[in-house]
């Protein structure tokens, strides 16, 4: 389990494809720190399990699933990724729980500058569209962040400068594909009403033909 809270930027020392296997390379000082083989690092949010290592660099196998559904196959040698330890029991917990099983990929937009922030655009994919809520977490590249606006196909977050710094947002440019996994209890929340509009013809249509959308949420009088 993650936290959201990125640790350190890294960079991708190499690729290795052969057939559908793909193990990745990463450079690294912090995470390293008492690493031991098997454990588990977020790699833009990703869940991977450490294969083998040194003082300032970790590799990783990733699966084709993984692949299919993140933009880790997009990483070339020398690109940024933000890099998250797994979460032990004498840590603090901050950010929100991320799990690292990413839902799917959506687009980088852009930002606009407001005040001491940067207010971050991004687009994503109808069946996130459950799982948003305004104010609610949703996690960017591995990155804890919190819903400021939810528009038809894209919602916009808010980064203050540490955050900024620290992380990839620094360096990717708009068009990138960024990883996105949204927030679990969102997640236990939309499978426990769908379980409850089980049997409303209606709903089940109508979900049927675009999920369990805002309508649907609004006309069962839970929005």
């Amino acid at each position: 389990m993650f936290t959201g809270i990125i640790r350190e930027v890294g960079r991708v020392n190499s690729v290795f494809r052969s057939g559908s296997s793909f193990q990745i390379s990463l450079r690294a000082k912090t995470v390293t720190e008492g690493l031991r083989r098997g454990d588990s690092i977020a790699v833009n949010g990703v869940c991977l399990t450490v294969v083998d290592f040194d003082k300032n660099n970790f590799s990783a196998d990733v699966t084709p699933e993984t692949l299919r559904h993140t933009n880790l196959e997009k990483l070339t040698p020398g690109d940024p990724v933000n890099l998250e330890p797994s979460v032990g029991p004498e840590d603090l917990f901050d950010g929100h729980i991320v799990t690292g099983h990413i839902d799917d990929v959506g687009e980088y937009i852009g930002y606009s500058e407001e005040k001491n922030s940067r207010v971050v655009e991004i687009e994503y994919p109808s069946s996130l569209e459950p799982y948003l809520v305004k104010k609610g977490s949703i996690a960017v590249n591995g990155i804890s962040l919190t819903l400021a606006d939810i528009k038809e196909n894209s919602f916009t977050v808010s980064l203050i400068p540490e955050s900024w710094r620290a992380t990839t947002f620094a360096e990717i440019r708009p068009g990138a594909q960024v990883n996105l996994e949204s927030d679990i209890i969102g997640k236990y929340v939309v499978s426990t009403v769908e379980k409850f509009l089980a049997g409303n013809k209606e709903a089940e249509d109508e979900m049927d033909a675009d999920g369990l959308s805002r309508d649907v949420l609004k006309k069962n009088n839970f929005i």
